[in-house]
């Protein structure tokens, strides 16, 4: 989700609801702890660089269990930090705290719940760094005998 999707989902919501991938939600009394530009340039494994531009910002929550966000205060939020996006319309990426360590989310929105959503690594030069592409993987059961237009006698071959 790029911020200019995020800013219309907000402006239909009043209460900020966030979804885990595995259908829990994060508890309502989250705060955003920081938002900002994230850049990242670096060197894939076919030697091309390469940059990547994000809007991150990290959920958190504690024990003032009366804290909400309304989506207001949200806007507020992408107002104070605007001039780090420097007018950009990225992706934006969530990051929320796991047990065992900081989780990385995209995200999307589906009546009215933002939802984070899993990301994957792959490898980015895959045509220079001797992957071969994936095979269709086939069952033999499932195949099916051809016919032919030989037959013996036939006078074909």
């Amino acid at each position: 989700m790029k911020l200019s999707e995020f800013r219309t989902a907000l402006e239909t919501i009043t209460e900020f609801t966030i979804q885990l991938p595995d259908g829990t939600f994060v508890p309502n009394h989250f705060h955003i702890t920081e938002m900002g530009l994230l850049s990242k340039n670096f060197i894939d494994c076919g030697n091309t660089i390469r940059e990547e531009k994000l809007i991150t910002f990290q959920v958190w929550f504690a024990g003032d269990l009366e804290h909400r966000l309304t989506a207001d205060k949200v806007f507020k939020i992408i107002k104070a930090s605007e001039n780090l996006f420097q007018e950009q319309d990225l992706e934006l990426e969530v990051e929320y705290q796991m047990e065992q360590t900081i989780g990385k989310f995209g995200l999307a929105f589906e009546n009215g719940i933002f939802k984070l959503t899993k990301k994957e690594t792959t490898c980015l030069a895959s045509d220079h760094c001797g992957i071969p592409p994936e095979k269709m993987k086939i069952s033999l059961k499932d195949l099916e005998a051809k016919t032919s237009c030989c037959t013996p006698n036939s006078g074909c071959c």
